[in-house]
């Protein structure tokens, strides 16, 4: 408590209970190595980087490009389809699995969140769940998809768009939280 008697967060209560990072302490201190010196840069051939994420047991399938400076979390709780592209900077902050349909779209800084805390527990513990982006679909530059939250068949996140809930397929969410329908891609 603080001095008005208000709860304050115990965060050193905080544990990581319930949270499985999928892998031993070597694998992730080696995939943490090869992420942060060569599967960043930009000298690193795409199909090197596709080749490293299944190396660590990430599922991706054929002609998907991923471009520099992209940060996956953990490569084992990946799985992606086939001719998707994954832009410069893009993170995905993967502590639950993500699935990645075929045909899909993230852009330059967007971001795929399944971390979260549950705010109203003093202890801050995890709040995480799993993301799905599914086929066709598209997350800007800079959008933001947070845990849980499965992005439709062929769905757009606007530029700058937070997405907290499920974005139904042929949707647009804006950056403002506003949503309308998009036509199929022809």
């Amino acid at each position: 408590m603080d001095d008005e008697g208000l709860l304050l967060r115990d965060l050193p209560s905080f544990t990581l209970a319930g949270y499985d990072k999928g892998r031993g302490f070597l694998t992730q201190a080696l995939w943490f190595a090869v992420m942060n010196t060569l599967f960043m840069s930009w000298l690193c051939p795409a199909r090197l980087r596709v080749a490293l994420l299944r190396a660590f047991g990430a599922k991706v399938g054929e002609g998907v490009l991923i471009r520099h400076r992209v940060r996956v979390l953990w490569p084992w709780k990946l799985e992606v389809g086939d001719h998707t592209w994954i832009g410069e900077g893009a993170w995905l902050l993967n502590l639950e699995p993500v699935t990645i349909g075929s045909h899909v779209c993230l852009s330059q800084e967007s971001m795929l969140c399944t971390g979260s805390h549950d705010h109203r527990a003093a202890d801050f513990r995890y709040r995480n769940a799993p993301i799905t982006v599914e086929d066709g679909a598209w997350v800007a530059v800079r959008a933001t998809v947070l845990a849980g939250v499965t992005v439709g068949r062929c769905a757009v996140a606007g530029a700058g768009a937070v997405v907290h809930e499920d974005l139904p397929e042929l949707t647009l969410q804006t950056r403002d939280g506003r949503r309308r329908p998009v036509e199929e891609p022809k």
